[in-house]
């Protein structure tokens, strides 16, 4: 089976559509000649020409609008947004257009398209290059919220996106882009960064939006995560020696809440780990979803682990980065508490 990384997997899974469905079309900022700035769809704008893959100016919201409008016309648009950082012009064509047409229209007109971004610190981006803004957009209804820890997951969700009647937000981490990241802040944060590739199927294969994975099996506490923190996770429960179950949650929209509830209720702790600011995040619902839950088998209080509520700083990004140390000290306090 061929290794991937990242990058590699999300061009793959591009390329079979692509082949697949005269549908589907690739649109962004530099997603064509230039191939992404990640070089995420390097190669495909000469595979499949100008029509299919197209370069499109720098403005998000136009990008967004653009892609709904093909969308209801038949076609199925991956647009590409540089940087989830610069999401933010086209928040309102998605929360108010892209996710409502199915509803307003009483069935009538569905709107397919996928937004892919690159989203997450590590990569010495400051302020403006690294935000993870998926509580923003889980809690907008008619949108599904996918984020992947690897490229086998990468590649099967990203083509199950594609195929989906619905749209779909799909935050890449750029931080694992170039392969598996173990959180010490010692090694490169940069993105090209040379790190273990995957085994990744050549052709297409899907991967289930809507069901989370046991990415490590363990009886002793429940850390629930996803994205880069699968790795920072799995990095401080080896550390520690904990036989910790980690769950990644690979999909915020839906959200497998039988996977992630049935591991806690086992285990009777939970930690949950995320990069995003830690107020308001998506760890907030995942602690509530558990606590409703789970109330009667926890042996201690869920713990959070996250961002800093402020700014991505530039000058102290790994200590705003929920690195290895920081999770290993919400393990040991979870594993200590009565």
């Amino acid at each position: 089976m061929p290794q991937m990384n990242m990058i590699q997997a999300l061009n793959s899974a591009m390329d079979v559509m692509l082949g697949r469905d005269p549908s589907v079309v690739i649109m962004g900022e530099d997603v064509g000649y230039f191939g992404g700035v990640f070089r995420c769809t390097e190669g495909l704008q000469r595979k499949y020409g100008e029509h299919r893959v197209l370069d499109t100016p720098i403005a998000e919201g136009g990008i967004v609008a653009t892609a709904i409008g093909m969308a209801v016309n038949g076609l199925r648009p991956v647009a590409e947004i540089q940087f989830a950082d610069y999401i933010y012009p086209a928040y309102d064509q998605i929360v108010s257009e892209l996710a409502r047409i199915r509803h307003r229209s009483g069935g009538e007109f569905s709107a397919p398209v996928v937004v892919r971004t690159p989203c997450g610190g590590g990569i010495r981006g400051g302020q403006t290059h690294s935000q993870s803004p998926e509580a923003l957009f889980a809690h907008i209804c008619g949108i599904k919220v996918v984020m992947p820890s690897n490229p086998y997951d990468a590649k099967g969700l990203l083509i199950t996106a594609i195929e989906d009647d619905d749209p779909v937000i799909f935050f890449e981490p750029k931080r694992i882009y170039n392969g598996p990241f173990d959180g010490d802040p010692h090694k490169p944060a940069v993105p090209w960064s040379t790190h273990p590739k995957g085994e990744v199927p050549d052709g297409h294969y899907t991967v289930p939006i809507g069901k989370a994975e046991v990415a490590r099996q363990g009886s002793e506490l429940t850390i629930v995560t996803y994205g880069t923190m699968v790795h920072v996770s799995e990095a401080a429960a080896r550390g520690l020696g904990l036989d910790a179950e980690i769950i990644d949650v690979r999909t915020m929209v839906p959200l497998d809440t039988d996977a992630i509830c049935g591991s806690v209720a086992r285990t009777g702790r939970c930690v949950i780990v995320h990069e995003a600011t830690r107020f308001g995040g998506f760890g907030a619902e995942l602690s509530a979803t558990i606590q409703e839950q789970c109330f009667w088998n926890l042996q201690a209080p869920i713990l959070r682990v996250a961002g800093w509520d402020t700014p991505y700083p530039h000058a102290f990004e790994w200590e705003y980065f929920p690195g290895q140390a920081r999770v290993a000290r919400a393990l040991k306090a979870v594993m200590e508490a009565a």
